[in-house]
């Protein structure tokens, strides 16, 4: 997914791609140890995500351009 600034949250981000329906899910997911960033559990909602960062939800892999 191409950003227009220079960050963006990850559970926004999740939102973003529709790989979430809503922030309540997105947040439960990311608590839960269920998405990755570059290969690693992340738990903060809030990360910050650059272009270039790879996330990674239930087999699927998203890169933020």
């Amino acid at each position: 997914m191409r950003i227009e600034t220079d960050h963006i949250k990850l559970d926004s981000f999740l939102k973003a791609i529709n790989a979430v329906g809503s922030g309540g899910e997105a947040k439960l997911l990311i608590q839960e140890g269920m998405v990755k960033v570059n290969g690693e559990a992340e738990v903060r909602r809030g990360r910050k995500l650059y272009r270039g960062d790879r996330v990674e939800l239930r087999g699927m892999s998203y890169v933020v351009e």
